[in-house]
């Protein structure tokens, strides 16, 4: 399907996951038999230096995901969580601490701010600002009185949050960030607390949960500068499309997992996932 992203003619285009599992299945294939004609050797060599230390547990989150790293655009900083435990999934008062590593002094530990919504898996969804990668971040928190998820945008020159992202009827954290920095994708992470536990934020609001397809819940998106937002996609219409090729589909609710936007932010793929905690029949489609 095709989605409007502004009046101009742009269009976003959500793309089924099957295709890219085809692509990726291609791509596979190509590379076993290209791998027996010829071997290359690797022209870089590798360093591995530990840059943090004590009892605390450090680390990021998603490597690579919706272009996510750890350095900012000099590479002088370098973006992380501290938390007390990893075994398990954090209660939600367990807030993870928020700093940077300065790679000028020697490593030194600067903290900035905490958050309380975090999983093990993805962190707190990190992503430097394209409008301002040397000095602004986004991550997601949680009010732990009310639930509510919420994404901040952070500067470090500022050592400040300078905006915050909430919308208390659809409260949503950023699941995305366009590589032009116009928007990021939003989701409901109480809904994959419920869900798709290792992914959502124990705690978290899931203002849907009654509804397998709800109309008013999906894929958000938000423009950075205004803060307007929008519901690209929701549970309604996703449920439509896979019916298109499984008429049997029992739906037991719907979730959302990797809002991945390609480099023109025109396209959007995602996995939209059905039955992963053990109820009712499993789905993993887009």
């Amino acid at each position: 399907m095709n989605i409007k992203l502004n009046n101009t003619s742009k269009r976003l285009e959500v793309i089924p996951i099957l295709i890219f599992f085809s692509i990726a299945v291609c791509a596979i294939l190509l590379t076993a038999c290209s791998s027996g004609v010829r071997k290359e050797t690797p022209t870089f060599d590798l360093e591995i230096e530990q840059l943090t230390f004590g009892e605390k547990h450090h680390f990021f989150g998603y490597i690579g995901q919706c272009r996510i790293i750890p350095w900012n655009e000099s590479g002088r900083y370098i973006l992380g969580l501290e938390i007390d435990r990893i075994d398990r999934m954090p209660e939600p008062k367990d807030a993870a601490r928020i700093f940077i590593l300065d790679t000028e002094r020697d490593h030194k530990t600067i903290y900035l701010d905490q958050t309380n919504a975090w999983n093990p898996q993805q962190g707190t969804m990190f992503f430097w600002n394209p409008n301002a990668a040397e000095t602004q971040f986004f991550f997601n928190d949680l009010d732990v009185e009310t639930g509510k998820v919420y994404t901040v945008l952070y500067d470090i020159e500022k050592k400040k949050r300078i905006k915050e992202y909430r919308y208390d009827d659809t409260p949503i954290g950023n699941g995305g960030v366009a590589w032009d920095g116009s928007f990021f994708m939003g989701i409901n992470y109480g809904r994959l607390a419920r869900l798709r536990a290792v992914t959502g934020y124990p705690g978290a609001m899931d203002w849907s949960k009654d509804e397998p397809t709800p109309q008013n819940d999906g894929i958000f998106k938000i423009d950075i500068k205004t803060g307007k937002k929008d519901v690209l996609v929701s549970y309604r219409q996703m449920e439509d499309e896979i019916r298109k090729n499984d008429k049997d589909f029992k739906n037991t609710g719907l979730c959302i997992n990797h809002t991945l936007l390609n480099r023109y932010a025109t396209r959007l793929y995602f996995f939209a996932r059905a039955g992963w905690e053990g109820r009712g029949n499993s789905q993993n489609v887009g």
